[in-house]
């Protein structure tokens, strides 16, 4: 039978005004760097990119499916993510079955579903291990970006209490996301308010263990999203496992079916939602990419992917 008969094709355009959609993400930018420079021995490409067309998450409409396929049929409106394959800056994408694919949430717009799973998804793959429920404290660092709003509102969807940190002008949405308290890091420094929490997690990669050890409580966990300066963040992880009373943990991403279709649930369910900054089309994917590499983005960029 071969491979084929258990794999889909979706349509990610359509030519009677439906809306299919991908997004330009932080992995996208770094495979294409990449970064960090060391990707290139593990699949980035040594001189060039080695995935020629980017994109991962999306958003469209099943227009065929192998012979033993029995989940989705031609019509089907799906959202997933094709991670470390990529290939979704593109009209047509193919997928196994087995994939982390679902049906698209009802009432959610293309744009809205092609932007939701590789935040929520890493999100989910870091706090795991923190063991979020009713009174545990978690401060996320980088909130009002794609991990960082995920991460808000699984830990309120955990029943944790929330410390959101970001910049002025998303100090409002944060708090509209779930935060129980907001602190906008232009004018305050988390680490010296005197404040302790149970977890802290690094949404962007941009603060260090060391800065925030003094903010955790004892049997605390920092939790950190990138390898860290001169990939330390491994090695902490491994030493704190045996010294101290505080420990550093690393996200260790895998992308499932069941991720996908428990976010589905939470979106259905009225306890997640997309966050979109800017939606490009398909034409102006450079100018979406230099936008998300400025790192400013809120939430997502949606690249909105139409045919003549």
């Amino acid at each position: 039978m071969g491979w084929l008969s258990r794999c889909i094709l979706l349509h990610i355009s359509f030519p009677w005004g439906i809306i299919h959609a991908t997004t330009v993400n932080r992995s996208d930018c770094g495979f294409r760097g990449p970064h960090p420079w060391f990707a290139r021995f593990f699949g980035a490409g040594l001189l060039r990119p080695k995935r020629r067309i980017l994109g991962s998450e999306l958003a469209g409409e099943v227009e065929a499916v192998g012979a033993t396929v029995s989940e989705f049929a031609v019509g089907d409106h799906v959202f997933g993510i094709n991670a470390w394959n990529f290939g979704a800056h593109a009209e047509f994408i193919c997928m196994r079955e087995s994939a982390p694919l679902a049906h698209k949430p009802a009432g959610m717009t293309f744009e809205e579903a092609a932007a939701v799973c590789d935040g929520v998804i890493l999100a989910l793959m870091c706090l795991r291990p923190a063991d979020l429920r009713k009174g545990r404290r978690i401060l996320i660092y980088g909130a009002s970006g794609s991990i960082g709003t995920a991460g808000v509102q699984l830990a309120r969807y955990f029943d944790a209490h929330v410390t959101a940190v970001c910049n002025t002008k998303n100090v409002e949405l944060v708090r509209s996301l779930g935060a129980d308290e907001v602190v906008d890091y232009l004018q305050d420094d988390f680490t010296k308010n005197g404040k302790s929490y149970d977890v802290i997690f690094d949404a962007v990669g941009k603060h260090s263990f060391r800065r925030c050890r003094r903010s955790l409580n004892p049997g605390g966990i920092y939790i950190e999203t990138d390898l860290g300066f001169l990939w330390h963040v491994p090695i902490l992880a491994l030493l704190t496992r045996r010294i101290g009373d505080k420990r550093v943990a690393l996200g260790i991403t895998k992308y499932t079916k069941e991720d996908v279709l428990f976010l589905k649930e939470l979106i259905e369910a009225g306890k997640y939602r997309a966050v979109v900054d800017r939606s490009y089309p398909l034409e102006q994917v450079v100018e979406a990419t230099r936008y998300v590499e400025t790192g400013q983005k809120t939430g997502n960029v949606v690249l909105a992917v139409s045919a003549e």
